[in-house]
């Protein structure tokens, strides 16, 4: 049976492991379903990536189509202006060469000419247009002052009694004499009609801003962001500066963290769709917050489960330990048994044996321990075994000392690394003590005690040594008892 402290060893590196194992697998099984979880998080990313870029390049298809379709009605008209053939035809006939092909919408209002002062000398729905000039408005501003400025889209505005857009482009004569402008008009009801066949989050954002960074359209409808110049928000500062892309931001206006999308960025307008990231990931977030606690409460259990295991495995091994200490103690004296002697004293003379050191051994026994027992009884003399015990312990201080119980009244003390002299006064130091024990005034008994003492070799064993120790103790009984003798060798010696 393994020693107490190998017991106790064992029990320490199991326990150890025991949870380390249990961490392991809690670690294992949570990075597992980490990696799950970020996956998981990532499909919803790139879902709503793909959801709101699809949105993006559809609103803005939609958007480029209708006003390419106005502005080639636009140039039609621009261009046959300075048409010296389309100039000669009487006004009827203007008109229909002009505005025989414009494009027509419910949503598109009225293409107008404007001469070089702004005043509108034609429109496409009456033939006799009401008197207007638009020569302060920005729209024929713009016009008049860059020559090459191309196709210009106003800030949303009230124009021909309705809410909407102007799209106007610049007439000009071969030469580059400015002529005047062309312009057309689209209600804002075509993006409210266009928002409202979308199928959008709460709070999705849906914002059509021109190059210049001005708002045009915003979906849910908010007045105090239309016509608005947001260009310096770093946000719409990477939608200006390049085609296609998405950023990550809070909202001025509400504060709500958005995912925003645009595509397609080449057209006069840009279409910028954005959603919350608490829809994106909302139900993500769910799952996380179930998988995690699912996770917590299982390495909870696990841990739990680990720390009872490690605990009765604690108490087994103390049960271990007393069963070890019970199985190699002499129950009346608490010394170590006859077996645990054995296995001491070859553990020691191995040692010994290895290091070319001294073991020495004294045989201890107590004289006439069978009368006083039949003359005081059994329960006396185990108290007289106690108190020779005691004193024996008291002397094996050491560490790798070890006191047993040999036989009946008859004990042995291991001394490792002990020279047969200071053996000697060692067992001295015991007789003298165990004779002023006394019970009830009287001295109980005295012992006879044998010394040996050998540097072990490959030609001797154990047994030669309880046997010369064995033999110094009967020496001292021959001679009269109470009194410590040592082996042969030293006599042999002190007589030299």
């Amino acid at each position: 049976m393994p020693a107490p402290e190998s017991v106790a060893t064992l029990h320490r590196i199991s326990s150890r492991w025991l949870l380390v194992a249990a961490g392991i697998v809690v670690i294992g099984f949570s990075l597992i379903c980490g990696s799950v979880v970020l996956s998981m998080r990532r499909g919803d990313d790139r879902l709503a990536h793909q959801t709101l870029g699809n949105l993006a390049s559809s609103i803005d298809a939609d958007v480029a189509r209708n006003i390419e379709l106005y502005d080639l009605s636009l140039r039609n008209v621009a261009g046959h202006l300075t048409d010296p053939d389309v100039q000669a035809a009487s006004k009827a006939m203007q008109r229909l060469i002009l505005f025989d092909h414009a494009a027509t919408a419910r949503h598109f209002g009225a293409i107008q000419v404007m001469d070089a002062t702004g005043r509108v000398t034609m429109d496409s729905e009456a033939p006799d247009p009401a008197p207007q000039n638009f020569a302060d408005d920005e729209f024929f501003k713009v016009q008049k002052r860059d020559p090459l400025f191309g196709l210009y889209i106003s800030k949303p505005r009230l124009h021909q009694g309705a809410y909407g857009i102007v799209l106007s482009r610049r007439v000009a004569a071969r030469d580059g004499t400015f002529l005047g402008v062309v312009s057309g008009f689209i209600r804002y009801t075509y993006f409210h009609e266009m928002i409202a066949r979308l199928q959008l989050e709460p709070d999705d954002l849906i914002t059509v801003i021109r190059q210049d960074g001005v708002v045009i359209m915003r979906a849910p409808f908010n007045m105090d962001e239309i016509g608005l110049d947001i260009s310096r928000r770093r946000g719409v500062q990477k939608a200006l500066a390049s085609f296609s892309g998405d950023f990550v931001g809070k909202s001025l206006s509400d504060g709500i963290e958005r995912l925003y999308v645009w595509r397609e960025g080449t057209h006069p307008l840009i279409v910028m769709v954005a959603r919350s990231t608490a829809s994106i990931f909302g139900q993500w977030r769910q799952e996380a917050l179930r998988i995690g606690g699912a996770m917590g409460a299982l390495g909870l259990i696990a841990c739990g489960v680990m720390l009872v295991l490690a605990r009765e495995m604690k108490k087994r091994a103390e049960i271990e330990n007393k069963m070890a200490r019970l199985a190699m103690t002499d129950s009346l004296t608490g010394l170590s048994n006859r077996r645990h002697f054995d296995a001491v004293l070859e553990t020691e003379w191995r040692r010994a044996l290895r290091n070319r050191t001294r073991l020495a051994l004294l045989m201890i026994d107590a004289d006439h321990f069978k009368a006083f027992n039949d003359a005081f009884g059994h329960q006396a003399g185990d108290l007289v075994l106690e108190g020779i015990a005691w004193s024996i312990s008291r002397h094996a201080q050491r560490a790798s000392d070890c006191a047993a119980r040999y036989g009946g009244e008859e004990f042995a003390l291991v001394l490792p690394g002990m020279s047969l002299t200071e053996a000697i006064e060692l067992g001295e130091r015991i007789r003298i003590e165990v004779g002023e024990l006394e019970r009830d005034g009287m001295t109980t008994t005295t012992v006879s005690i044998g010394v040996a003492s050998l540097v072990p070799s490959s030609t001797t064993t154990t047994g030669h040594l309880i046997k010369a120790a064995d033999g110094a103790l009967y020496a001292a009984k021959a001679r009269g008892r109470n009194q410590t003798f040592p082996a042969a060798p030293l006599r042999k010696w002190m007589a030299a």
